[in-house]
């Protein structure tokens, strides 16, 4: 009888697992791109010349660091803002400034009240959901009398949201508007906390409800210590905790366009270093939404003065720019709006 038992245990088991593999195997099947040419067409317009002009302007000692609520973080947002402006990328009609205010009872004692920057592409065809597409731009500010200029945390997160963003505004203009609204959004405070990503989603200007997924930029222009002979790469990290298809996504972003290493060392459950609580992908992610964080890890300039423009590693900018402009493509594009399910 135990024999019998857990032979009807085995069979059922197998079966289990056959239909999951086929789930998986249909899930892949059906994420293609049917413009592959047309895509391919506006990712050329990201170019590592063009990253290196915003990453130097942010990083820029002018900026005093970039500090929540201080004169150059301001000064930076208005930079972000008119950027916007000169694009013709519309702000939300409820913020026609761009910028929603985060007040200081929101954010740590000793800072004054700062603000997000808002900007956006009205979808064609389902334009009431919504892909964002997030970096933050503040940075430490001035620490013992030295500026930390913040190249590459998030300089180069600030660099790759705005020719993403020109890339799109490209093809809306000939005629491959996408299908869903694309959100570009800058949030101050991550590094004291995560409080301008926070406060935005406590305090969403699009509704969350209808949010599709949120694709977060925080430090993709350097190459870490353990890729040292292979930069290739890209950390994914988060990609799967809440849509087995948006993981499927880029992957076949990346296999289709870019063929960088998706590296999920820092995705695992039991990671010590916890990147997925520790930049603002996360406060989307507490409110059910698909998301994913890219990044290349930390290196020896890593919140320190160090981190300058000069240092960062251009043509690896653009690429992974790529993969996340290809990523978005697909999510703003697919017939179907994401699954928000794992498999």
């Amino acid at each position: 009888m135990k024999v019998l038992v857990a032979s009807v245990l085995i069979l059922v088991g197998s079966c289990s697992t056959l239909r999951h593999s086929e789930k998986i195997d249909n899930l892949k099947d059906s994420i293609s791109y049917d413009n592959e040419s047309i895509v391919k067409k506006y990712l050329k317009t990201i170019t590592p010349e063009e990253l290196k002009i915003v990453v130097e302007e942010v990083s820029s000692e002018k900026y005093e660091g970039r500090m929540t609520g201080e004169k150059g973080h301001d000064e930076i947002c208005d930079f972000i803002r008119r950027y916007y402006d000169s694009l013709d990328i519309k702000a939300p009609s409820s913020h026609p400034d761009y910028f929603q205010n985060v007040p200081k009872e929101v954010l740590p004692d000793d800072l004054n009240p700062s603000q997000n920057v808002i900007a956006y592409i009205e979808g064609s065809e389902f334009p009431d959901e919504y892909i964002y597409i997030t970096a933050h731009s503040d940075h430490e500010g001035i620490v013992d009398g030295e500026i930390y200029p913040g190249a590459d945390d998030n300089g180069s997160g600030t660099a790759a949201v705005f020719e993403m963003a020109e890339a799109f505004i490209k093809a809306a203009k000939d005629g491959y508007g996408p299908k869903r609204s694309i959100v570009f959004l800058h949030v101050t405070g991550e590094e004291v906390g995560l409080h301008g990503s926070r406060y935005y989603t406590n305090n969403p200007v699009f509704p969350l409800e209808n949010t599709i997924s949120t694709l977060n930029i925080d430090m993709i222009g350097r190459v870490d210590e353990r890729h040292k002979n292979d930069e290739n790469y890209i950390y994914v990290i988060g990609a799967d905790r809440i849509s087995t298809e948006l993981h499927f996504i880029i992957q076949e972003a990346n296999y289709n366009f870019v063929n960088l290493n998706l590296d999920y060392k820092y995705n695992e459950e039991n990671d010590p270093n916890r990147y997925y609580y520790r930049s603002d992908h996360y406060n989307f992610a507490t409110k059910g939404i698909p998301v994913v964080f890219f990044f290349n890890g930390e290196h020896e300039d890593y919140t320190k003065p160090t981190d300058t423009a000069d240092k960062i590693n251009y043509p690896l900018l653009a690429k992974r720019t790529k993969l996340i402009f290809a990523t978005a493509w697909y999510l703003a594009n697919s017939p179907e709006r994401l699954n928000p399910e794992i498999i």
